[in-house]
């Protein structure tokens, strides 16, 4: 059963994915932009590339958001992306989250380890982006991760226990802020703060490729379109795309 609360969100008890529910309901009404909708409990929650997204019912954040868009060049879909990394990094530094980084190209990460998942499925019109959905996966009072070694939450970090509808609007307070007048031309300088923040950025490292096979590199940053730029220890840049690389294997 759903309800609308004041914020303007769609709460549900349980849906398969947020982002799903969205969708669906985009093909039965025009909905506003900024519609959000909150799940206590998804049955098939996703990550980057059809990756499952586990959490606690209860415990955690999973909502998705619809934000409209004007003009927006397909090509720098990357900028949005980062654009919506560093809302989400900025509102969990109000929350005093430590260590915080962003790691490439949709997680949000304390210590090291994975606090924060997003996931922006575009719909794209000619050559520009119509509108995105935004489907975002935190971590909060959770402590036990039995199939995700790497995973953290609010909790395990401060010890403390957060009431979910608060940690919400922290949130929703600088994503709607950030995403109010959404423009591309602005959003160059957004990448820049992406990468000052980047996860293992110019320290050495060991990577996997696709295949498994290992090497060793120095994150540089990220281009344009989203590539990780990754330099070699002869100088060569290369430039991976989404599941083309995995890292870190090791930090040198």
């Amino acid at each position: 059963m759903l309800k609308r609360t004041e914020m303007q969100v769609i709460k549900l008890n349980a849906t398969d994915s947020t982002n799903a529910h969205i969708k669906r309901m985009s093909r039965l009404e025009i909905l506003p932009d900024f519609t959000v909708v909150q799940a206590n409990r998804q049955t098939a929650g996703r990550g980057q590339m059809g990756a499952l997204w586990e959490a606690e019912a209860g415990k955690n954040l999973t909502f998705s958001l619809l934000k409209r868009l004007e003009a927006f060049p397909a090509r720098q879909h990357f900028t949005l992306n980062a654009t919506i990394s560093l809302s989400i990094y900025k509102a969990l530094q109000d929350l005093n989250i430590p260590e915080l980084n962003l790691k490439w190209p949709n997680d949000i990460l304390s210590g090291g380890r994975k606090l924060c998942g997003i996931l922006v499925e575009n719909q794209v019109q000619g050559t520009y982006i119509s509108q995105s959905i935004i489907g975002i996966g935190l971590n909060v009072n959770q402590t036990t991760f039995a199939n995700l070694p790497g995973a953290t939450s609010m909790k395990q970090l401060t010890g403390q226990d957060y009431e979910l509808d608060q940690v919400l609007s922290v949130l929703l307070k600088h994503l709607e802020s950030d995403l109010a007048n959404v423009d591309a031309g602005a959003l160059n300088s957004k990448l820049k703060q992406y990468e000052d923040f980047l996860y293992l950025k110019d320290m050495p490292a060991g990577f996997r490729r696709k295949d498994g096979s290992p090497f060793e590199g120095i994150i540089r940053g990220v281009n344009p379109e989203g590539l990780l730029r990754i330099e070699r220890p002869d100088g060569s840049v290369e430039s991976f795309a989404n599941k083309e690389v995995q890292y870190p294997a090791t930090r040198i």
